[in-house]
């Protein structure tokens, strides 16, 4: 069935595939086995609650991966601020935090991440609201201990595995209730599932889509509301957010605010109002089309199943004109279409020609598709709104229709669109990711990563664009404002391509820090150069087996670039020289390099390849157990025209990693300083149990006071080393080598290719 007959058949609703990714071995056949995949970078996983009340102070509770003597909790909006909590001792309460949001602050998310030993950890969505905040109570797993929630008010929660979650509110007859469940777009893992449900529990309202229950009351009286996980899962990684709000009878209503995923970057376009100029007038359907002006900015809605919604206007042979929809980009489970086309009036009936038909933004680069060997990031840039044109073949008058092909059955006023037509105006968007691993032994990996830089390290950053209404030139990639020691080297985006590279090494030595980078691309556009912010997108989760876990990438509020300052690379790479290094088209060039090692590796060569336009088909093996080794390029063979080039070499290499081998000195001796402390305590205890033999009765009763105090220092000196004994035991065992395969990328190089002399 073409596109134009779904359209004309109710846009039957269809299914997106979950895209799920697998990845290959950059290295030889010592790594082909199963193994840990990528060094340690820190993670922040939760944080409980997961918002609160502007105007607000609270403590929160974090928990995480490779964390462990994190200090400063940052948020995105520094008018947040944070200070760890302390004991009655004054010793720090590991992972918790008194948080203070002034009022000031808009309500809204925020990230908030924390500062490590390692370098800044990965951010976890936190937000902030204009209304009651408060926490789920124990319990509340059955209709008998439901938990009282108060209307204009959100209750953060954890779901408990295999179980359901109740709530009961009391509202009057004909009240309008909203009940919204915040889950996926605040980073959580939960699938919720929410129901409204009368006072004995019978179901009135389900939604099992992530979508609100917009609910009128029927009768005064309690009513219940009932979440669970749609396979009932649960866990510290099921959080929620559950907001219940009395609305009035014709208010809008307002969903819980929520992260943009991946193919949001290539939206808006520059210099788009924040309002569209036109609005869609209903019905405008194919007998009734709705007649517009070119160029156009219009605002829609696919309000009922099935609409198609059709447009009018007038235009002349030769004219080109380019077509945006954002639909999707704006946060709506849609699918948009476009039809346009030529209606010839000229005879008895109307003559329609199809001129173009425009559906889905593609990926700029191919997106893993789940096979065996790696074939692609984890993820994926594209959309399901539109970006095309078409060209006037014939005068005359033309008809534009649009519909959403996930639209058949569902009547959604919220899934709105915005549709411009336009001359071309050539520009573009750029999204970045670490660089992933490329295993092809069966490892499933999709993690996080944070531009958290070890000494000596240099972190590839891969960079797509969206080029727009025929942009094809060349993009220059660079990172500004970065922390002491660090410096970047963007490899640009050729002309007609769609990928680049940004390198980012910190230096060794360089001192712990963190700063908010600027990460732009520019370009010359006509005649006018123009930059473009480049933004950086991240897993939600980390994900070490894909074929358990769906990866869910999403958008980052900045570039945060770190320096942990604690630990450093395993190894570096560099030139010899520090110079450009030159040489004629079509010779050999040798680049002479240092291996700084700093560890051992399982397997001596490493096999590297070439990051850069004009010499990625170089490969080479480089050796591990070697401090210096020399490649040669043969630009005959790589067909390198004359130029400037900036390159590197990256490859893939198993470190023997010991983490925080200090951590175990650390850890031991605050054992041995608790256990002394428990020690004076329990002989402090003693003595003063002896004192009573003898004590008068005026006396007694200060000691018994006094022994009493020393009994409950006692009990929490004993948790106290417990909970050292544990950390040291975890540290022992974290600090064993392990075989970690992970990227190992070059410092960049400079080569000029010089032009041949014709005789």
């Amino acid at each position: 069935m073409s596109v134009k007959n779904r359209i004309a058949s109710d846009c039957r609703p269809c299914m997106n595939l979950a895209l799920v990714f697998v990845f290959g071995v950059l290295t030889h056949g010592h790594a082909t086995r199963a193994q840990s995949v990528c060094l340690p970078s820190p993670r922040l996983l939760t944080t409980f609650p997961m918002g609160a009340q502007a105007g607000s102070e609270i403590e929160i509770a974090l928990s995480g991966e490779y964390i462990e003597g994190a200090s400063e909790l940052r948020f995105s909006n520094s008018q947040i601020r944070a200070e760890k909590v302390l004991s009655a001792e004054g010793n720090e309460i590991l992972g918790r935090y008194r948080v203070s949001i002034p009022k000031e602050v808009k309500p809204g998310l925020v990230e908030a991440s924390v500062m490590t030993r390692l370098g800044l950890s990965s951010s976890r969505i936190f937000t902030v609201s204009s209304v009651q905040e408060m926490l789920q109570s124990k319990g509340n797993q059955t209709l008998t201990t439901a938990m009282p929630i108060e209307l204009n008010s959100v209750c953060n929660a954890t779901m408990t595995a295999r179980s359901v979650d109740f709530y009961q509110f009391k509202a009057e007859g004909g009240q309008r209730i909203l009940v919204d469940c915040a889950a996926k777009g605040i980073d959580s893992k939960l699938n919720p599932v929410v129901i409204v449900a009368d006072a004995d529990g019978q179901d009135l309202a389900v939604e099992r889509r992530g979508g609100a229950i917009d609910f009128e009351v029927p009768e005064d009286g309690a009513y219940v509301i009932k979440v669970h996980d749609l396979t009932f899962k649960g866990g510290a990684h099921y959080f929620y957010r559950l907001n219940v709000a009395a609305l009035g009878k014709d208010q809008q209503i307002t969903r819980h605010a929520m992260t943009k995923k991946v193919h949001a970057f290539s939206w808006p376009p520059a210099g788009l109002s924040g309002s569209a100029t036109t609005t869609e007038i209903e019905p405008n359907g194919g007998s009734t089309p709705q007649n517009i002006t070119l160029p156009c900015d219009l605002m829609g809605r696919f309000a009922q199943a099935a609409d198609t919604d059709v447009f009018e206007f007038n235009a002349e042979k030769g004219e080109t004109w380019w077509v945006e929809v954002a639909s999707e980009r704006l946060g709506r489970p849609t699918d948009p279409i476009v039809i346009v086309e030529h209606v010839d009036l000229s005879g008895a009936e109307a003559v329609v020609t199809d001129l173009a038909e425009l559906n889905d933004i593609p990926s700029p680069i191919k997106v893993s598709s789940n096979g065996y060997a790696y074939d692609g990031p984890p993820y994926n840039a594209g959309s399901s709104d539109v970006l095309g044109k078409f060209e006037v073949k014939e005068s005359g008058i033309h008809r534009l229709r649009i519909a959403d092909l996930f639209g058949g059955t569902r009547n959604d006023p919220a899934n709105v669109y915005r549709l411009i037509v336009r001359k071309a105006k050539p520009d573009f968007a750029l999204v970045a990711w670490g660089l992933h691993m490329q295993l092809r032994n069966g490892d499933r990996n999709a993690l996080s990563k944070p531009i958290a830089l070890r000494g000596g390290a240099t972190m590839a950053i891969e960079v797509v664009a969206i080029r727009r209404d025929g942009f094809d030139g060349e993009i220059q990639l660079s990172m500004d404002n970065l922390p002491d020691g660090v410096e970047s080297n963007g490899l640009t985006i050729p002309s007609g391509k769609s990928r680049g590279i940004l390198l980012v090494t910190a230096k060794e030595g360089a001192p712990r820090g963190v700063s908010i980078a600027s990460f732009t691309g520019s370009a010359l556009v006509g005649e006018e150069k123009v930059s473009r912010r480049c933004h950086l997108a991240s897993m939600a989760w980390p994900v070490p087996n894909h074929w358990s876990e769906v990866p869910s990438p999403r958008l980052l509020a900045d570039v945060l670039v770190s320096v942990g300052g604690d630990e450093p690379a395993p190894i570096s790479i560099t030139a010899r020289e520090d110079k450009v290094f030159e040489a004629m088209e079509g010779d050999k060039l040798t680049i002479p390099l240092i291996h700084m090692r700093r560890g051992e590796f399982s397997g001596a060569i490493m096999a590297a390849k070439t990051l850069g336009a004009g010499f990625e088909r170089h490969q080479f093996d480089l050796p591990l157990d070697q401090d210096a080794s020399d490649t040669v390029l043969d630009l005959a063979a790589l067909k390198t025209p004359p130029g400037d080039y900036l390159i590197a070499f990256y490859g893939g290499a198993v470190a023997k990693y010991q983490h925080n081998p200090g951590g175990v000195a650390r850890a031991t001796e605050a054992l041995k300083d608790a256990e002394a402390q428990l020690a004076l305590t329990k002989a402090k205890a003693a003595k003063t149990k002896a004192a009573l033999t003898d004590a008068s009765a005026e006396e007694k009763s200060e000691l018994q006071q006094t022994l009493a105090e020393l009994t409950e220092k006692e009990k929490r000196d004993a948790v106290r080393v417990k909970a050292g004994t544990a950390r040291v035991k975890t540290a022992t065992s974290a600090a064993k080598a392990k075989d970690i395969v992970d990227i190992v990328v070059s410092e960049p190089i400079r080569i000029r290719v010089n032009p041949r002399e014709t005789k």
